[in-house]
């Protein structure tokens, strides 16, 4: 099982019990009141004073201290809200964050055994994903040798044809470590504010995906998968200011900047260093040198017959479907023409699916 260590996410500040105005107000009265009255009764039975000497309770902090103390008090409490960091939120948006206020969840390796262990898997599963894979094993021992609180992975990027299962492989990769996902569909998204998210002040100014993954799972180290990242589009502002996938991706692909990341929209500094990047691409054609230069590219070949029979089996076996359901899906794919395209891996799953589902329907007497 994976270990887990707590970390600072953030760098913002949680008090317990943040006193009201009021109560300040009356503490600091309260104080100089009494403070006034010993020494009054002190210089009286010193015999400085006389009865007649002595000011009323009710007169002994004048109006003047008053509003003194009043300015005083709102002093402290605007320097108390502004060192939490979070004084320009709104309490809903502070709500959001309670969860930092232990720190964050990164979840790390044990031991190198544990390193083999996953990274064995993962090739008994996918071998045509050896690549992908070994870059990972070989980074899941180095964190192991290097004593590190989490598991970092350099991030990855992944390219070959469509259909052989990049983004499964990352989900995968991340059930063995079991560390949330999230997913990013470059196509059908505008892949910049899904991962970073917009500025609050925008009429759907939200925190991006990542952000919003880390502080529903309360794990700072989650896996996000961007699919088919070579086709995202860039996104353009009412004033003419583009928006695209490589702004965002940039500084979380780079350690020194992705340990101090400020999110756009609440305004505050995470340590996203310990986010693992998979993204996948059918060609590298259309990618800038930038992202280019940070993930180099991992080149995948297409999956062969015997591999993908031998991974329907697995995955069904996995899902415990029936024997009959198990040979139905292997010989399906016998039949195919020697010559014949290959179905995708997306293919195959939904069969698995499937005959899943049929598997499990009750018995209609």
């Amino acid at each position: 099982m994976p270990k887990t260590t707590k970390i600072p996410f953030s760098n913002v500040r949680f008090y317990e019990n943040i006193p009201r105005l009021d109560d300040v107000e009356q503490r600091l009265q309260r104080f100089l009141k009494d403070l006034r009255i010993s020494r009054q009764e002190a210089e009286f039975s010193a015999g400085r004073i006389s009865e007649d000497d002595k000011l009323a309770p009710h007169a002994i902090v004048s109006r003047r201290e008053k509003i003194r103390i009043a300015n005083r008090a709102m002093a402290y409490l605007e320097r108390l809200h502004a060192s939490t960091g979070m004084d320009h939120l709104k309490d809903q948006d502070r709500a959001r964050l309670e969860g930092l206020r232990h720190g964050l969840t990164v979840s790390g390796i044990s031991n190198e055994h544990e390193a083999d262990v996953v990274a064995s898997s993962l090739h008994e599963e996918m071998p045509w994903m050896a690549p992908a894979t070994e870059c990972v094993w070989h980074a899941m021992r180095r964190s192991v040798r290097c004593d590190e609180p989490g598991f970092r992975f350099p991030a990855l990027l992944l390219v070959g044809p469509p259909g052989i299962g990049k983004s499964f492989w990352a989900r995968r990769l991340a059930e063995y470590l079991e560390r949330p996902t999230s997913m990013v569909e470059a196509t059908s998204e505008p892949a910049s504010f899904s991962i970073v998210g917009s500025q609050r002040g925008w009429a759907n100014g939200e925190p991006g995906k990542v952000v919003t993954t880390i502080l529903r799972e309360k794990n700072a180290s989650p896996i996000v998968v961007v699919d088919e990242v070579e086709k995202a589009g860039d996104v353009y502002s009412s004033k003419g200011i583009r928006f695209s996938i490589t702004d965002a991706l940039l500084p979380l692909l780079e350690l020194s900047t992705a340990s101090t990341w400020h999110c756009p929209y609440f305004r505050i500094q995470f340590d996203m260093s310990w986010v693992g990047w998979v993204l996948t691409a059918n060609s590298i054609e259309g990618l800038p040198e930038p992202l280019l230069s940070r993930c180099p590219p991992l080149q995948l070949s297409d999956i062969s017959r015997e591999d993908l029979q031998d991974f329907a089996r697995r995955e069904a076996e996995r899902r415990k479907l029936p024997d009959l359901a198990i040979s139905a899906i292997e010989e399906s794919l016998a039949s195919l023409p020697p010559r014949a395209r290959l179905p995708s891996l997306r293919t195959v799953m939904r069969m698995i699916e499937r005959a899943e589902t049929i598997a499990c329907m009750p018995t209609i007497h």
